[in-house]
């Protein structure tokens, strides 16, 4: 981490695999569309692991808003954050609509994001970064 950079917000969030599948699975309440981008969906793919990267993600987005300080709702959209990871990579985080504007009232200008998966639950930590004023 560069020397001249602030921690603006901190999030972290935690969710259980089997309870996102049930989501993902409850034909009354299409989770997959509301909260995740066609990009998203085509990088985690459809294996047999695919409840476990939209469990993944979906902690990242969370921990993401939290931040933000935004939550979901109020101008922002769980698609409003995007989580892409190249292979061997870290993943990123892209912002667009209200969690753009948030982060650059805020002066975000980096992210700083993990992702891990243990005994059924997947976590993600959100640093937002910005310029030391």
């Amino acid at each position: 981490m560069q020397t001249d950079m602030n921690v603006i917000g901190h999030g972290i969030d935690l969710v259980e695999i089997a309870e996102l599948r049930r989501w993902i699975e409850d034909p009354r309440d299409p989770l997959v569309p509301r909260c995740f981008a066609q990009t998203e969906l085509d990088e985690i793919g459809a294996g047999t692991d695919r409840a476990d990267g939209l469990a993944g993600r979906f902690a990242a987005k969370e921990a993401v808003l939290k931040a933000l300080g935004t939550g979901y709702g109020a101008g922002v959209a769980f698609t409003d954050v995007r989580i892409s990871r190249a292979p061997g990579a870290a993943p990123q985080v892209l912002l667009s609509g209200g969690a753009a504007k948030a982060a650059e009232a805020l002066g975000v200008t980096e992210w700083r994001l993990s992702i891990s998966h243990a005994g059924g639950l997947a976590m993600a930590s959100a640093l937002a970064l910005g310029r030391r004023t």
